[in-house]
């Protein structure tokens, strides 16, 4: 059987340089550079001590027919090969030898700077007192710079040298050597194998994991990513921008942030898919984007530019701020109010798709859509819609909104399935039992939270709204709002139930200032309520009676009773809450 490869031998100038000007894809199916500048270090040392590196692995990408490039600027040339191993060696390689800084996880840039010591051919990673020491050099990349004339850079180090003290001749000559050695890296070897452009993405991602278990495995979303590298650099460019923008505070400017969700590239690609192409699976996606016809599996240029055509239409739509403001009121109408409510980040991004579909599909009204896609947003939060094989559920229901024709069956489809997935078994005996768990991150307790949200409630035993202490950005040693139990953990365990599944479920909590958590301590509710109770008058009583699903008589109540009239009153208060929403 013939082999799916081909080796290559490269230097190390010959792949910069290629990388340069865009014959080598780069950075591409791999995420943003994740190596910690001690193991670019360790990089370098490696090379110079004449150790082997590893092999790469490149992807050929050539179609004929094709003369798009790889970004824009000094990329000159058709992107023919795509890096599928080794990129994070080679974007450490390219960075110090171009003296380039490098896009870090949290989506901010930062140079590598690796300082040698020649008298001793040490590499260290730079900082205050080796950049202050002249018996360094303080960044490598200066080696490799164009107007860097090496016999004067080594006069002039050693004349720094000289300043501070005294330089023998035998040291003088290791020192040109050892800076000399170190500029020569530049002809280091490297072998690539490059696969075969046949073979699909399927394949290229089983080789990868074959001969790079500790690696990361590909996936559909890496593969489209490294589509838009080729094809529409500026279109990922806009990705990981926005990205950034939603991590810091705008600073009185316009910009992504916000306080529900710090996106990543391959997931606002997802929206973008879902609204251009109405899908859920990236499985065709892929092979769409790339001009394929899925009928008869030939290749076209001129059917892979409509396709990209349809992404950058969508993604347009979907980085627009107007758009992404708008719909986070959605989520603050439903009650959510902060990424800490939300237990599924897929919730809230193909939420954002069927509101892009509504205003851009559809032009359904503001004020209409935002109530629908709260609606929206509340029930498959409360169902997790989209957890697990959320692909096959997503890819269903974009589907069952093809058949509409206007704003108005837009939203009477939206409408039609929350109804057959909030049925009134589902209120009263499904719900109930999802709050029968000790899971901290439940997405019944957050709908409940969101609920407390909705209803104005106030913080239990406080005349603070629940709502004001959850958008307070307040940093004390001490949290603004506290998980409490109401019968505490201290006295549950003297009264024999140890078990912290029945301790800790979510009825048995309550969200209370941090004094009131102090004062109650570990006091039976028999005798810490009373007191408080005294606080309110009998209306006020019976609201928090109300919105704190407190069952009659509660303090006095058997546990387990108590934990089960509570899950029931739970449960009403979330549907009252969500309800309201359709006022």
């Amino acid at each position: 059987m013939a082999t799916l490869f081909k080796e290559v031998s490269y230097n190390l100038n010959t792949l910069i340089q290629n990388v340069h000007m865009g014959i080598i894809g780069l950075p591409e199916i791999q995420r943003p550079f994740v190596w910690e500048d001690t193991k670019v270090r360790d990089l370098f040392d490696s090379m110079y001590r004449g150790y082997p590196v590893g092999h790469l692995l490149f992807w050929s990408n050539k179609m004929q027919g094709d003369d798009k490039r790889i970004g824009a600027g000094e990329k000159q040339k058709h992107p023919d090969l795509l890096i599928v191993d080794g990129q994070q060696r080679l974007t450490s390689l390219y960075a110090v030898i171009k003296g380039i800084p490098v896009l870090r996880e949290n989506y901010k840039t930062e140079s590598i700077e690796i300082a040698f010591k020649p008298s001793e051919q040490l590499f260290e990673v730079a900082d205050a007192a080796i950049r202050r020491s002249p018996e360094y050099i303080h960044n490598i990349s200066v080696l490799w710079h164009q107007d860097t004339n090496l016999f004067q850079f080594v006069n002039d180090f050693l004349h720094r040298l000289r300043d501070g003290r005294e330089v023998g001749q035998d040291e003088e000559r290791k020192i040109q050597e050892s800076i000399n050695r170190l500029k020569q890296l530049e002809s280091y070897p490297f072998t690539a194998l490059e696969l075969s452009p046949d073979i699909n993405e399927e394949s290229v991602a089983d080789v990868f994991v074959r001969i790079n278990s500790a690696g990361k495995s590909l996936s559909q979303a890496d593969f489209i990513l490294t589509l838009m590298s080729v094809f529409w650099d500026e279109g990922r460019a806009d990705l990981e921008a926005f990205c950034r923008q939603a991590r810091e505070p705008g600073g009185g400017e316009a910009s992504a942030f916000n306080y529900h969700l710090q996106p990543f590239p391959d997931q606002l690609m997802r929206v973008s898919i879902g609204l251009g192409f109405h899908r859920g699976r990236l499985q065709h996606v892929y092979n769409i984007l790339r001009g394929k016809d899925l009928d008869t599996g030939e290749f076209s240029v001129e059917r892979r530019d409509r396709q990209f055509a349809i992404l950058k239409q969508a993604q347009s739509h979907m980085l627009d701020l107007q758009n992404w403001h708008e719909f986070l009121k959605a989520l603050l109408y439903a009650g959510f109010l902060h990424a800490d409510m939300i237990s599924s980040q897929n919730t809230v991004l193909y939420s954002y798709v069927l509101y892009l579909i509504g205003r851009q599909d559809f032009a359904v009204e503001h004020g209409a859509l935002r109530v629908a896609i709260a609606r929206w947003f509340f029930m498959t939060a409360l169902t997790s819609r989209y957890t697990g094989s959320f692909e096959t559920k997503v890819e269903q229901d974009l589907g069952l909104f093809a058949g509409a024709k206007s704003g108005k069956e837009y939203l009477s489809q939206l409408n039609r399935i929350i109804s057959d997935s909030l049925t009134s078994d589902y209120w009263s005996i499904t719900l109930p039992n999802e709050l029968a768990t000790s899971s901290p991150k439940s997405p019944a307790l957050f709908a409940y939270y969101a609920a407390l949200n909705i209803l104005n409630a106030d913080v239990l035993f406080s005349k603070l709204k629940v709502s004001d202490l959850f958008k307070a950005d307040i940093h004390a040693k001490k949290s603004a709002l506290e998980r409490h139990h109401i019968f505490p953990k201290a006295y549950l365990q003297r009264s024999g139930i140890t078990d912290n599944k029945k301790i800790n479920q979510i009825a048995n909590f309550a969200l209370v200032e941090w004094p009131d958590n102090i004062d109650i301590s570990d006091d039976p509710p028999s005798k810490y309520f009373p007191p408080l109770r005294a606080r309110y008058n009998d209306a006020e009583l019976g609201s928090l009676y109300h919105l704190h699903a407190l069952p009659d008589g509660w303090e006095n109540l058997e546990y387990e009773k108590f934990l089960e009239q509570r899950r029931l009153l739970m449960a009403r208060v979330i549907r009252e809450a969500f309800e309201k929403l359709s006022a």
